[in-house]
């Protein structure tokens, strides 16, 4: 059993000395585990780093042992981040949440394209956009994505302002307005799709998509919220304030 792909490394962890388990989340197969052997060494040792675009060479002699990895860097993207103190938190809350959320070896199909454009175009002054995108559509694939399409209470498409944080839906101001300090903003700018959406917004869409994660996600599934995660939207709200 062999394949070849390419992919982002979210998750590494010493086995030994010299060798590392990986967890590497990839366009056709999806969010993969393998073993490296010997390969902490100083000429490779920044192959490894989270966040590094790399491409793998994986085999295994039947189909339950583990898969080993031959690994090559295809680009070093984790630099992108390490200077840049919100940068680094979002990719340390990203590689966490497809972590944890993503199952094993499950083609990502459209839903990779969010996960790279986050790393694409994290030099960009609207990267968190991306990232913001990468989550909203992370609801979609794990099943448990909001119905914005009309408000639930009357069941018009206009005026959209609210989103409820018992159904998942829309609803339109007329409706929302005397329990609007109880539901999330409606994430209009995701609808439109727009990229240059206000610090508040992503924000707001941040904390709508991390109550749902908790929610219809982690508490089912009997998992902690990632800490990270949780601190990450604590930055953000300091700077949107």
């Amino acid at each position: 059993m062999q394949f070849q792909d390419e992919g982002y490394i979210i998750d590494q962890r010493k086995h030994g000395e010299k060798s590392l388990i990986l967890t590497v989340l990839t366009r056709q197969h999806g969010k993969i585990i393998g073993y490296v052997k010997n390969c902490l060494n100083k000429k490779s040792l920044g192959i490894y780093q989270l966040g590094n675009l790399v491409s793998i060479d994986a085999y295994a002699r039947i189909e339950e042992n583990m898969w080993s990895f031959r690994v090559e860097l295809c680009e070093p993207t984790s630099v992108n981040f390490i200077s840049n103190f919100n940068k680094l938190s979002t990719l340390s809350a990203f590689c966490t949440l497809t972590k944890e959320t993503l199952p094993q070896e499950d083609n990502l199909e459209r839903f990779y394209y969010y996960v790279e454009s986050f790393f694409s175009f994290i030099n960009d002054e609207n990267w968190l956009t991306h990232y913001a995108y990468f989550e909203f559509y992370l609801l979609e694939y794990l099943g448990i994505g909001l119905d914005l399409s009309e408000c639930s209470a009357t069941g018009t498409k206009e005026n959209l302002r609210y989103v409820s944080p018992k159904t998942g839906k829309a609803v339109c101001a007329q409706a929302g307005e005397p329990y609007k300090d109880r539901l999330f903003a409606y994430p209009e700018f995701i609808i439109k799709q727009n990229y240059t959406p206000t610090q508040k917004e992503i924000y707001e869409l941040l904390r709508m998509t991390e109550f749902f994660l908790r929610k219809n996600f982690f508490q089912t599934h009997g998992l902690k919220f990632p800490e990270n995660r949780a601190t990450l939207l604590s930055t953000l709200r300091l700077s949107s304030d």
